[in-house]
């Protein structure tokens, strides 16, 4: 286990979504990425709450933004080094993003996600 400072650990997960394909950024719509430093529900590295852009229909509005939550203490928990960690954060933002894509977690798995 690794102890990453809160504030290296947001930074992380800004440089994932910088790291983004710019037209997938420019696709993202009403969703916020927020940083957990607690633990979360145990097995999950981050979490998409939300309806993801594939089911939204022209009804689509008035609702508050997804959410993505990436979860700082348990991401730290199974790196042991801050690149792992680095890694872990991008794998996991790219990961919850695909979600909002409306990418499902078998097809997520099958692409290397």
């Amino acid at each position: 286990m690794i102890d990453v400072e809160k504030e290296r650990f947001e930074a992380m997960v800004g440089e994932a979504l910088d790291g983004l394909p710019p037209e997938l950024g420019r696709l993202m719509r009403n969703v916020a990425v927020t940083v957990n430093h607690d633990a979360g529900p145990p097995g999950l590295l981050g979490l998409y709450r939300g309806v993801p852009l594939t089911r939204r229909t022209s009804h689509y509005a008035g609702v508050l933004p997804d959410q993505i939550t990436i979860f700082r203490r348990a991401i730290c928990a199974i790196c042991h080094t801050d690149s792992e960690v680095v890694e872990q954060v991008r794998r996991t933002v790219v990961h919850e993003v695909g979600h909002h894509f409306g990418i499902g977690d078998a097809h997520l798995r099958e692409l290397g996600w």
